[in-house]
């Protein structure tokens, strides 16, 4: 939706160079002051950016501010969407919207004011009586719904970001000057405390998508240091592509990534649904864990083993589907034991990575797939947290291991197909 790019010379936030004091009357400036201290003290500490949205929104409104629609545009760091936008107004409240990446934000971009502020660096004031229809697409909505006042106004953040916030009024007139000269004023606070709250969120984000929810929050908490580790036992999953090095040989470099997002496509949502947290996405392959459920000690291995059979069932109905060029298959490993995090690496650059012996053993098993010719494998100590009936395969000898593993897998289902 807003553009991460360049913008036009601008102070970092809203344009402000303090002589919007001058313009506020004598008598308001104690209740302009009072908004900006609630702003950069209790307002930075409300949890959810659309509670401080509308919080703000009542508070201009308590010292004479007719704000009846007031909306943010925020770019953001996400996999899946370029930017969030909040509306609230006094009848609904908050309303997000998220923009997704695509031609179809994009366009709404260009048919915005937001463009306009932008590329201007400057304020912009519709009186919409006078304003056209087709001069911006939200302008009938904002008729039609009575406002008579739009004023939206660019927020530049010193990271680079383009974003926005509107106030439209339905009052006769629209805003009086000395409603404008307040918004000037509080702006530039407004503006200083967003940054600061969506620096921290889009960190918060980012971490999240690319180290998983428990390393980030281990990051985060300031576990940084080389050397530091975290134990978890739980049920350990792992996962990967069959004969991926003989079919992605003859694809360019972009179809072979399609090809394992649609891969990754079937087999993470049915993780995520059981309760599992993807650890590390390892080339065509993936490591999960589920962790023990409180004193229940058999749902780890059933949210697992669900998990990897709705996996399967999700590739297969793919291959159905003809979602891939040739028909696609998985190996996945069941074990229960322990995961530890570590950080690992020299100097300024850390990887935190996931490491132990049940980990190695875990990829092992999943080695066996295909010599086995069987989809999914579920290892002694896992199939002890199970009630059931699984099928043993026998021992086998593992790579790196003294001891042999007696492995198993579950009783067969219509919808699972050898690998």
């Amino acid at each position: 939706m807003l553009e991460r790019r360049q913008h036009p010379p601008a102070p970092p936030t809203a344009a402000a160079d303090g002589s919007e004091a001058d313009a506020v009357p004598f008598g308001a400036m104690h209740d302009c002051v009072a908004i900006r201290d609630w702003l950069l003290s209790e307002g930075a500490r409300i949890p959810e950016p659309g509670e401080l949205h509308a919080a703000f929104a009542e508070r201009l409104n308590a010292i004479g501010v007719p704000v009846d629609r007031t909306s943010t545009a925020i770019d953001t760091l996400h996999s899946e969407y370029s930017g969030i936008g909040r509306v609230w107004t006094r009848e609904t409240g908050t309303t997000v919207r998220l923009f997704p990446h695509g031609a179809a934000s994009a366009n709404a971009y260009a048919a915005s004011p937001f463009r306009t502020v932008h590329e201007s660096a400057a304020w912009l004031i519709l009186d919409l009586a006078e304003t056209a229809d087709d001069a911006y697409a939200i302008v009938p909505e904002l008729r039609t719904a009575g406002y008579s006042q739009y004023v939206v106004v660019p927020l530049f953040f010193t990271n680079g970001t383009c974003n926005g916030i509107t106030f439209a009024t339905r009052t006769l007139g629209g805003f009086r000057d000395e409603d404008i000269a307040i918004l000037r004023f509080i702006m530039p606070t407004l503006a200083a405390v967003m940054e600061m709250r969506i620096v921290a969120k889009q960190l918060d984000t980012v971490l999240r998508i690319y180290v998983g929810d428990e390393p980030h929050r281990a990051i985060l908490s300031g576990d940084i240091r080389r050397g530091q580790v975290r134990r978890i036992r739980s049920a350990i999953l792992f996962a990967d592509m069959r004969d991926y090095t003989r079919i992605s040989a003859d694809m360019t470099p972009e179809e072979a990534v399609d090809l394992l997002n649609i891969f990754f496509d079937c087999l993470v949502p049915p993780i995520e649904r059981e309760g599992g947290e993807v650890l590390k996405y390892l080339g065509d392959g993936l490591l999960a864990i589920f962790r023990e459920p409180g004193d229940d000690l058999g749902g780890a291995a059933k949210g697992a083993l669900t998990a990897a059979e709705g996996a399967l069932a999700a590739l297969d109905e793919a291959n159905t589907l003809h979602r891939f060029a040739a028909p696609m298959a998985a190996g996945i490993a069941l074990h229960h034991g322990e995961a530890a995090y570590g950080n690992v690496g020299s100097g300024t650059r850390l990887d935190f990575t996931v490491i132990g012996r049940d980990v190695n053993l875990a990829s092992r098993i999943a080695r066996l797939n295909k010599t086995l010719g069987e989809p999914l494998l579920m290892s002694k100590p896992f199939v002890d947290f199970l009630w059931g009936d699984p099928v043993p395969l026998g021992e086998h000898v593992l790579d790196g291991f003294a001891e042999p593993m007696m492995v198993f897998r579950p009783r067969p289902t219509a919808h699972r197909r050898r690998a």
